[in-house]
């Protein structure tokens, strides 16, 4: 379908001039013949134009070619051609005949027109109404055109165009004055330069009305005999409609130009408002509501992407409003995916809407393609850590469990006599798988409870020196951690059960790796609207490029692995601060080994002590 043609026809700025033009070939082509050409012929040949040309055009130039026709055939019927008549068997005759060949060649037009679907010409196809609603699914529901043809001038310039044409008189009383300084080829310039400042101001219809009424006051007030409708030479009338088909053409020529003025704006505004939506969508905004949102922002109004699912449209993505009684207008992307647009509060072409339909779609499709690779990104996930989970479980529960087994069986042997050191010995290694089992499975479960986001922390603020050691008393009897907490130190906001799992992993952590005789500490400093934490010890250390990956599930970094853990310390301590609000990273001690870094927020002065849990 071709958006961009009328279904009324050929413009009148194109058919009128050509059929000015016609008609005045047929008056000379009369008067050459110096009375040859019966007045019959001079009839058939005027209808035949008027008929032909009224037939393409729109038909609202058709009344102002049935004029110029009955002008034609009243003035070149026979000679002298001057008895030009409102009244006669000859101007009777050719005002029926000009009345029914304009009837039948508009009416030809339209009937054409609209039975062959060639021509069947719109701005914009429109299938149905708004899906859901009480049109969905009726095809050939008739929504608002996605924009107005404006073709010519704006109504204020046209209206002033019409009262220059009231002035017309006026000049016509100057002209009069100056009549013995003037003839009739000055007349007619002067008056073909009004009608050009009339098509100048107000475009093609005010400068045909401007034209015919020049005319009409030139034979009535310039040409001899005056002050009547005939003309005494032939001359004269062929000047009379040579200058309504220049003044006519100028006409066309001055409505074309703004016509192509309009269309030069529209179009640079079309460009604009595609490079501004192409910015925003390589800009990153490439979701289906932000293009919307582009469309609603510039026009106004309502815009919905919408799909069809089974037989039914379900709204996608929706951006702005409009008042209920407006009718969408639905552009479609695809079979399933349309765009509609209702209640826009100035004209938009049908070609930017394709664009913003065509915009909109992508962006759906690459909306639900990062969706499935987020999906899938988490099932690849998933799958590392299931996998990493079946390892560790393999290994790492598998050795404590084997421990505790042969030392239990160990103790149930009736036929051996165990000293009480023995027992003690084989005792505590159950205690020690115990609790590495203990530890391990704790740990599995805190991971798996970040992974699944089910942790809400319960906030408040919460005393260092009352959590750190407390994180100890789950340790082993022997370890020890130096604690140096000065005085005045401010409150944290943070869940402290969780902050307590945090420093017992990282106690653990650095006690696994801290040599004899050098126990890890704990330092903790103001730090503008936070507190730092360091827990430091000094081991081997970690080389810079695995202090990140430290922090992962299941990452036990080659010579730090002791056999004691499956690599969730460190990933559980990250989560729970994360979830706090803190953050955590690691750096090197002074003279070797690794400080772990935390900060948690600040608890306000005026905080309450029992803040509400945060999601």
């Amino acid at each position: 379908m071709d958006r961009n043609r009328s279904p009324r026809g050929l413009a009148a700025h194109y058919a009128l001039p050509a059929g000015f033009t016609a008609l005045l070939v047929v008056g000379a082509f009369a008067a050459g013949l110096g009375g040859r050409l019966p007045a019959t012929g001079v009839l058939t040949l005027a209808a035949a134009v008027v008929l032909a040309i009224s037939a393409v055009s729109e038909p609202l130039a058709a009344p102002v070619l049935g004029v110029i026709g009955w002008l034609t055939v009243a003035g070149f019927s026979h000679p002298p051609y001057a008895q030009l008549r409102m009244t006669g068997p000859v101007a009777a005759r050719a005002a029926l005949t000009m009345a029914v060949c304009v009837l039948a060649g508009a009416g030809i037009g339209l009937m054409v027109r609209g039975l062959a679907p060639s021509f069947r010409l719109g701005i914009v196809r429109v299938h149905g109404g708004r899906p859901g609603g009480r049109d969905a699914g009726r095809p050939g529901v008739t929504g608002p055109p996605g924009e107005t043809m404006r073709t010519g001038l704006r109504g204020r310039r046209q209206v002033a165009g019409i009262l220059l044409v009231a002035g017309l008189p006026l000049l016509t009383v100057v002209l009069a004055a100056l009549r013995p300084h003037l003839d009739l080829a000055n007349d007619l310039l002067i008056y073909l330069v009004a009608v050009v400042a009339v098509a100048v101001v107000g475009g093609f219809w005010p400068a045909v009305l401007a034209a015919i009424t020049a005319s009409l006051l030139l034979n009535w007030y310039f040409t001899v005999p005056l002050h009547t409708l005939t003309i005494a030479e032939p001359r004269n009338i062929l000047a009379l409609l040579l200058f309504v088909t220049v003044a006519v053409t100028v006409s066309s020529v001055v409505h074309l130009a703004a016509r192509r003025q309009v269309q030069a704006a529209r179009s640079a505004g079309e460009a604009a408002s595609l490079l501004e939506l192409a910015q925003t969508v390589l800009g990153g905004a490439d979701t289906p509501t932000a293009v919307l949102d582009h469309l609603t922002s510039a026009w106004g109004g309502r815009a919905e992407l919408a799909e069809r699912v089974r037989d039914q449209w379900v709204s996608v993505a929706v951006s702005g409003s409009a008042p209920p009684a407006e009718v969408a207008t639905r552009v479609p992307v695809n079979d399933t995916v349309a765009l509609l647009v209702a209640g826009q509060s100035r004209p938009i072409t049908a070609r930017l809407l394709d664009g913003f339909a065509a915009q909109a779609g992508a962006a759906l499709d690459r909306d639900r393609l990062r969706t499935q690779a987020a999906q899938a990104e988490a099932l690849a996930e998933g799958n590392r850590m299931r996998t990493a989970l079946l390892a560790a479980v393999s290994h790492d529960l598998r050795t404590p469990l084997a421990s505790i087994k042969a030392s239990v069986s160990t103790l149930r042997q009736t036929d051996v006599d165990w000293t009480a050191a023995d027992e003690a010995a084989l005792l505590a290694t159950i205690e020690d798988g115990a609790d590495r089992l203990d530890a391990l499975i704790g740990n599995l479960l805190d991971m798996s409870r970040l992974a699944t986001g089910s942790l809400q922390p319960f906030l408040r603020a919460t005393s260092v020196e009352e959590v750190a050691p407390a994180a100890l008393l789950g340790l082993a009897p022997a370890s020890s951690v130096r604690i140096a907490v000065p005085d005045g130190l401010p409150l944290v906001r943070t869940d402290p059960v969780l902050l307590e799992r945090v420093l017992a992993n990282l106690f653990s952590n650095a006690l696994a790796h801290s040599p004899s005789g050098q126990p890890p500490e704990l330092r903790a400093t103001p730090d503008g609207g936070s507190v730092r934490l360091e827990v430091c010890d000094h081991g081997p250390g970690v080389p810079d490029e695995f202090k990140l990956r430290m922090f992962e599930p299941f990452e036990r970094l080659g010579d730090r692995a002791t056999g004691n853990g499956v690599g969730l310390g460190l990933a559980v301590a990250k989560g729970f601060l994360e979830a706090m609000g803190g953050t955590i990273h690691a750096a090197d001690t002074p003279g070797g080994g690794l400080t772990v870094q935390v900060s948690l927020p600040a608890a306000a002065a005026t905080a309450d002590s029992a803040a509400p849990p945060v999601q």
